[in-house]
């Protein structure tokens, strides 16, 4: 079952939630391959968002590979490549990391000490200040 939650404040487009929540349902394995997804009307009536917008979200969730459309049969979550996913999961960790990374320069931690935080994290350690 599709889980999907609009925020009309958001500043990111609505295409770009939906298409968003569907990939992170993709990769976590909540959506498994070959499961149907609701038709672009059905989405978009339960979404209350124009039928555009689901098909906008739809077309690019199929250029990148995590959704097929067969016709007459409808839409269905793709297989997809572990590597590929490893890949993705590996590019949001790098993300974070950047983000970290330089909150730590602004506040004048020494990368040794950075990296002894993220060693204590990593290995499971209580992490103490």
């Amino acid at each position: 079952m599709i889980k999907i939650l609009i925020s009309h404040t958001s500043t990111q487009p609505i295409y770009e939630q939906i298409k968003n929540q569907i990939k992170k349902q993709i990769i976590e394995g909540s959506l498994k391959a070959g499961e149907a997804l609701p038709s672009i009307r059905v989405l978009a009536k339960e979404l209350n968002v124009s039928v555009i917008t689901t098909k906008r979200a739809y077309e690019e969730l199929e250029k990148e590979g995590f959704i097929i459309t067969v016709p007459a049969r409808g839409t269905f979550v793709a297989e997809i490549d572990r590597e590929k996913i490893v890949g993705i999961k590996t590019k949001e960790v790098e993300e974070e990391l950047e983000k970290v990374v330089l909150k730590a320069k602004e506040l004048g931690i020494e990368l040794n000490k950075l990296i002894d935080m993220v060693d204590k994290f990593y290995k499971g350690d209580e992490f103490q200040k």
